[in-house]
């Protein structure tokens, strides 16, 4: 059986620490084909988004931009290239004016809620519309995950390539260093939104490392306030070779004039909108004229208004709206009820109440303020919950969680199969529990284990050291199992446990949430070259079993086990074998021609959760389960076997799930539904919500339309922090970090 053990553990090193070995780099034609591949993808993305933003519905924003007249952030105009002035609603435009510069490198800049988000992403459109074959390709990438300390702005961007367009991972089609190659041969054109949206301590640091580990000659997009650019660039100097531009004020006639637009032409809100007008007409410089400059403000003005029955003159209120932020809050403070009203009318079956969907987003914005971010990642819920949020507690959920589940096996074990009987039961169950402190520790100190050690030896230390503090929890079940016993049979008892711990780590990785969820998932295509990996390796583990369980029998063991050796050796060989060929099946990158979502994301990580879990189960119990046959301990082989594989499947089950994303997400998500904080159906609410246009989805991960509306449902009298349940205090962190 150590024999078996120690050879399967060979095979699942080879594929857990394969680590792309062998893999040859892109070549020009693989570098051709993913660079269109992208460019359909990206249009498709945007295209879509575009949709549900009603960027072009019924037109865009008659914005002018042209160069930024503050001194000393733009580079020299020699660098630069002509002066740009541009309409953002004119696609040829926007192209002309992005290709007229010397490097194509651009800062859009302008205060919160200008349009510089909006104006990046027409810029992109306008871009992919007009591009030729071989043109690069602009994708956009949020700032708010780029940490400057811990990594190069290089680095970073090819991660959140490969993270966000799975495609661009598949090293079949388009070898190992497509994304390297791509940004090398300038064949892409970062869009790069919100660099005000990173601390205030990194603006700077993030700027110098665009700078330093990108070409000049890079085509570059990036979007900033201006007062924050301003500071960042006095602490590091401007962005190289890059224009700087920034939007003149709305004119109201514009705003009007688009609203009416959006506005039914037979609806009575068009007599709104006119009186509207007239009065503006008269007071030009009232609190609605001065909150319609914003490009943000009319965008609310049209959900809150030109699609609901609301009447748009009350908007000339002065005692009700005596200044412009009045207005600004009122219609941040309408859009929620309104949107979900109308979808309601449209849907009743499938709409959300608006009350509760507002109390819902407001504590989502309230748990992003308490996070310090604004990036609402499903993989990072876990922090929202104290019974997760640090490593021993987490090991202690997850303790609570495996007795449950060892109390439900041992009732249906009971119930329906009569293994054990009930007074077996009572004295199965506690030594279960016993045996459940064994991940305790494990899980524990894996928390506090913050880097993730990828070479082989360094894995294989630090899973050596952890599995020895498993054995630590591994004594009091051992003294209560096997009192009586020799000596050695106690340090068998402990020692196998930790030598199923040590395969079980060094096959998934430490047990406790990582930075990212993983991106894998099986792939549809080169099947054939997968199905013929598979039966190898299927008959190869088969082939082992079937030899050590016939050497087992000639050396005389043969009665610790259920008779039928040789179709016990091919029934194990067979399930360790196609388990570990499915784990090898479900690492591969999927080469679907597709975005990332945060529902593609879950479904991603959730599969290899499971597979891996299965997978983890039998490895475990390979080793820790032949302490449980050993000649010298009279047993009953059947309940043996019932009591091994049900003990070490849980043990090994949950440092396998323990290791990914997807358990620690769907345990916080069930606390806090359980709480009345968040509905059951999150990512539905939050699809939801992203179809009415009130989130915006960057590749897995969703943001609130705007950080102003984050900041008003975050700092609203009824909102309540998820982790808390206090309200926030008003003048908190948000207030001064909202853009």
């Amino acid at each position: 059986m150590l024999g078996t053990v120690i050879a399967l553990f060979g095979v699942l090193s080879a594929w857990a620490w394969r680590a792309g070995r062998g893999r040859a780099h892109s070549s020009s034609e693989q570098v051709a084909d993913a660079a269109e591949v992208l460019a359909r993808t990206v249009r498709r993305q945007w295209e879509e988004e575009a949709v549900l933003r009603q960027l072009f519905d019924p037109a865009p924003l008659p914005l002018v931009w042209s160069d930024c007249s503050h001194p000393g952030v733009s580079d020299h105009r020699q660098l630069v290239g002509t002066a740009v002035v541009c309409r953002a609603d004119d696609p040829q435009e926007l192209a002309a004016a992005f290709g007229s510069l010397t490097r194509r490198r651009l800062v859009v800049l302008g205060p919160g809620g200008s349009g510089k988000t909006t104006f990046a992403v027409l810029l992109m459109l306008a871009l992919l519309r007009t591009r030729t074959t071989g043109a690069p390709v602009p994708v956009l990438c949020s700032l708010s995950s780029f940490d400057p300390a811990r990594e190069s702005a290089r680095n970073w961007l090819r991660r959140r390539i490969a993270a966000d367009y799975p495609a661009m991972a598949d090293a079949e089609n388009y070898g190992a260093s497509v994304i390297e190659d791509l940004l090398t041969e300038h064949r892409l054109i970062p869009v790069l939104d919100g660099l005000d949206e990173l601390p205030e301590r990194s603006r700077a640091a993030a700027l110098a490392s665009l700078n330093d580990t990108l070409p000049s000659d890079t085509p570059l997009v990036l979007t900033c306030r201006t007062a924050d650019y301003v500071r960042a660039v006095a602490e590091s100097g401007v962005l190289t070779g890059a224009a700087v531009l920034e939007p003149a004020p709305v004119r109201t006639s514009d705003a009007l004039d688009l609203l009416r637009l959006a506005t039914p032409p037979d609806s009575r809100r068009q007599d709104g909108w006119t009186a509207l007008a007239e009065h503006l007409d008269r007071r030009p410089q009232a609190p609605a004229a001065q909150a319609l400059t914003s490009p943000l403000m009319v965008a609310l003005a049209r959900s809150v208004y030109a699609d609901h029955d609301n009447d748009p003159v009350e908007l000339a209120d002065t005692e009700r709206f005596p200044t412009s932020a009045d207005i600004e809050r009122h219609l941040l403070g309408g859009l929620v009820p309104a949107l979900f009203r109308r979808a309601r009318r449209q849907c009743p079956a499938r709409s959300w109440d608006p009350r509760q969907a507002h109390d819902y987003l407001a504590r989502l914005a309230a748990g992003m303020h308490a996070q310090s971010t604004y990036d609402l990642a499903w993989w990072r819920l876990y922090q929202w919950t104290p019974a997760l949020a640090g490593a021993w507690r987490r090991a202690g959920t997850w303790a609570v969680t495996m007795c449950a589940g060892l109390l439900l096996t041992t009732s249906f074990l009971v119930a329906v199969l009569d293994v054990p009987s009930w007074p077996e039961a009572l004295w199965w169950f506690p030594l279960s529990a016993l045996e459940v402190l064994i991940n305790f520790p494990v899980l524990g100190f894996s928390g506090l284990i913050t880097a993730r050690e990828r070479g082989l030896p360094r894995a294989a230390a630090v899973a050596a050291a952890i599995s020895i503090s498993g054995g630590l929890g591994a004594i009091p079940a051992a003294l209560y199992y096997y009192h009586g016993f020799p000596g050695m049979v106690l340090v068998a008892a402990v020692g196998l446990p930790c030598f199923s711990l040590w395969l079980v780590l060094l096959g998934v990785g430490l047990p406790s949430p990582p930075p990212v969820p993983s991106r894998s998932r099986p792939a549809r295509q080169h099947w054939r070259r997968q199905l013929i990996r598979a039966l190898v390796l299927v008959v190869g583990v088969t082939a082992i079993s079937e030899s050590i369980f016939a050497g087992y029998t000639i050396a005389g063991y043969g009665a610790a086990h259920p008779p039928g050796t040789v179709l016990w050796g091919l029934v194990i060989g067979t399930v360790v074998g196609i388990s570990l060929a499915a784990l090898n099946w479900v690492r591969d990158p999927s080469t679907a021609d597709e975005v990332a979502t945060a529902r593609s994301s879950i479904q991603a990580d959730r599969l290899i959760s499971l597979i891996s879990g299965a997978a983890c189960v039998v490895v475990f119990n390979i080793a820790n389960g032949s302490m449980r046959v050993m000649p010298w301990i009279p047993s009953d082989p059947l309940r043996t076997t019932i009591f091994a594989t049900v003990n070490g499947g849980l043990l090994g089950a949950a440092i396998a799930l323990a290791a990914h994303s997807w358990p620690h997400y769907t345990i916080a998500r069930l606390l806090l539904a359980a709480r009345g904080q968040l509905p059951w159906r999150l990512q539905a609410f939050l699809a939801d919500a992203h179809q009415l246009g009130i989130l915006r989805r960057i590749g897995p991960v969703y943001q609130f339309r705007h950080a102003r509306l984050q900041h008003h449902l975050a700092t609203h009298t009824g909102t309540a922090d998820p982790r808390t349940d206090q309200r926030p205090d008003r003048s908190s962190r948000v207030g001064a970090t909202s853009t």
